[in-house]
């Protein structure tokens, strides 16, 4: 089957490479170096099983900057995975890039059916139809995590198409028929219920995270013992023994702007779970300042801005709130984080020369302690319990 993908970031990129498998899929990007990379085969992301897939598997994707040739063989299915920014003063999704890259599939491909994997708000997709005077439309949600996004798309915890319609489900069928298990359960469901799920999944796992940090802040403040609580906690099989280490707060490019969308749509809804979980993700980094300045520091050094191991991606991380409300008090801060070539970093040094950093330094943060700065320990702060992300 031909198949276009437009946007080769996380998501597009891993939907690329699955699809690819079995089918005959062209994938529209406007960063030619990454196009390039793609060709060589070779990941423009650093995640293992894309880099494998590229570099190994027999995949049938060609990446391209030019829309005709990307939309030339005439594809059944048009899948979008445009990003979606919070736009703090609209207080919504900024859909922008989206809504022109669905403006080009309805124009380069008019027999087909175009798929969102974006992250949109609740009740988009049919508005979204309703403004193009279209049915072809649908949203797919994706549950996928940096560093691991075709590791999720090769074992999904579920397959959801927001349509109830034969389309929908030969959709499913091939996304299933990528996967590595074969028993995941495919959802179809009507457009809305679709984008709920995905707001209130990601809001549930930054509930998850604000919950076990909030357990870290008593634990902290009232000098107890995290893990030996947590462990207790956890035992329960009702709570369970996973994605409960403490962090400086939850961020990356999901869980801030799903959230606050979340948040949004709760406008005219009675809610104070919901608000809670922002507010205490605001919360905790507070703390975490605090913390840091009761120490009285001469510098603090900040260990990766990248918050998860094995990531090169740290947008929207906890800890640049952190850095701010550390500069403000008038501390330095100073930066090591590898992926970063330039001296400095929105007016922040970057050192990186580890050697270096860690000898200037008297202060260190990591929000996931390493091997590279155990020699070190005795200057690092760090709520990383179990040296897992």
């Amino acid at each position: 089957m031909n198949i276009t993908v437009v946007g080769l970031g996380y998501v597009g990129l891993s939907n690329a490479v699955l699809l690819a498998q079995h089918n005959n899929v062209r994938a529209l990007e406007i960063v030619r170096a990454k196009v390039d990379l793609i060709n060589q085969g070779q990941s423009p992301i650093k995640d293992r099983e894309i880099e494998d897939f590229l570099a190994n598997g027999k995949l049938q994707l060609e990446a391209t900057i030019d829309k005709d040739y990307a939309y030339g063989h005439q594809p059944e299915f048009v899948v979008v995975a445009a990003p979606t920014d919070y736009d703090d003063e609209n207080d919504q999704f900024n859909t922008e890039a989206l809504e022109s890259a669905l403006e080009d599939a309805l124009s380069y491909s008019p027999e087909a059916t175009i798929i969102i994997k974006s992250t949109i708000p609740v009740g988009y997709t049919k508005r979204i139809n309703e403004k193009y005077q279209t049915d072809r439309i649908i949203f797919s949600p994706e549950f996928l995590r940096e560093g691991k996004a075709l590791y999720d798309n090769l074992h999904p915890s579920r397959i959801i198409v927001g349509e109830v319609s034969e389309r929908a489900q030969k959709f499913a069928e091939l996304m299933k028929e990528g996967a590595v298990d074969p028993s995941v359960d495919i959802l179809l469901m009507p457009s809305t219920e679709a984008e709920a799920v995905k707001l209130f999944s990601n809001t549930y796992l930054a509930l998850r995270v604000s919950y076990f940090n909030e357990l870290d802040t008593y634990a902290e403040s009232k000098g107890l013992d995290t893990k030996s609580i947590i462990d207790g906690v956890s035992l329960d099989p009702r709570i369970g023994d996973y994605y409960n280490n403490p962090s400086f707060g939850y961020g990356g490019y999901c869980l801030p702007k799903d959230t606050k969308q979340m948040l949004a749509n709760y406008k005219d809804v009675p809610n104070n779970l919901i608000r809670a979980i922002v507010d205490s993700n605001v919360t905790r980094k507070e703390f975490i300042s605090s913390q840091i300045l009761k120490q009285e520091p001469k510098d603090v050094g900040i260990h990766r801005l990248t918050m998860k191991t094995d990531s090169d991606n740290f947008r929207q991380a906890a800890i640049f709130d952190i850095m701010k409300q550390i500069r403000a008090e008038g501390v330095e801060v100073v930066i090591y984080e590898p992926t970063i070539k330039e001296e400095t970093f929105e007016g922040y040094r970057v050192v990186n020369d580890l050697a270096t950093f860690k000898s200037i330094t008297s202060s260190i943060l990591a929000n996931r302690i390493s091997e590279d700065i155990q020699d070190v320990s005795h200057k690092v702060y760090t709520r990383d319990v179990y040296n897992n992300n």
